[in-house]
């Protein structure tokens, strides 16, 4: 998952740090498979002054805070999912295009240790559907120098979406060898996400993070989940941090 958060400019002249993490990354090959593909993971971060790094969820999409103000912020996001190929999936079902989805988000920090936040996108290309996700993340840390959040997440979609996915339409099912089916909208996973990093020097740290949904409902109940798939869907990775910008350490 690359993740990227841009916020507005402040009006003071502070110098601007910025925190680049890379480092391998699995995410499963498409929603619902019980393979994971391997991929790089990018993360850029940004602060001014003395201000410690804004908190990123490790799920987050790439965003712009257009509204950043007493905690809440909001804006654009632009979220990607691979393509899906017969091959993939391990029966001749049509492939599913690479999927990019625009969308919008917002948070709010109800405390320095408390974020609530969701994001609404919509797929342009590929599923072209609608998918939402929602949750809360319990932070604890030291400024900089560590950081480890934990918390729930629920993800919800529509029929389009779903039947990208999870369906299997009627013309499908002889060469598939699969039961036709087709997935309603509505609550697709549950799960939990958590992250953890720490700072070796002020320029050098460590980040990891783990994901984990459980499908649900008509997602669960898809034949390619239930025969070819799987409702435990995992994804997790780890970068190398390094920090630079004016007034810190050489």
């Amino acid at each position: 998952m690359a993740v990227c958060a841009l916020a507005p400019a402040h009006a003071d002249d502070a110098p601007r740090r910025t925190r680049v993490t890379l480092g391998p990354q699995v995410q499963p090959s498409f929603p619902g498979s019980d393979h994971l593909d391997v991929m790089p993971l990018v993360k850029v971060d940004r602060a001014r002054g003395d201000d410690p790094f804004l908190f990123r969820g490790p799920d987050d999409s790439f965003s712009i805070n257009l509204v950043n103000s007493h905690g809440f912020a909001a804006g654009p996001v632009l979220h990607w999912e691979g393509a899906r190929s017969a091959k993939d999936v391990g029966a001749a079902l049509p492939k599913v295009k690479f999927t990019v989805e625009p969308g919008v988000f917002a948070s709010y920090m109800v405390s320095d240790g408390f974020r609530l936040r969701g994001e609404v996108r919509k797929g342009v290309t590929g599923a072209k559907g609608w998918i939402g996700i929602a949750g809360a993340d319990f932070v604890t840390r030291d400024r900089d120098t560590w950081l480890f959040s934990i918390g729930p997440r629920v993800t919800f979609s529509d029929s389009k979406y779903q039947n990208a996915w999870f369906g299997v339409a009627a013309a499908d099912a002889g060469p598939s060898g699969l039961p036709a089916y087709r997935a309603g909208g509505g609550l697709q996973a549950v799960g939990a996400a958590a992250s953890f990093l720490t700072q070796f020097t002020p320029r050098w740290g460590l980040y990891s993070y783990a994901k984990y949904d459980r499908l649900v409902r008509d997602a669960a109940r898809s034949p390619i989940v239930r025969r070819l798939g799987s409702r435990d869907q995992f994804s997790g990775g780890v970068g190398l941090s390094y920090t630079f910008g004016r007034g810190l350490p050489r």
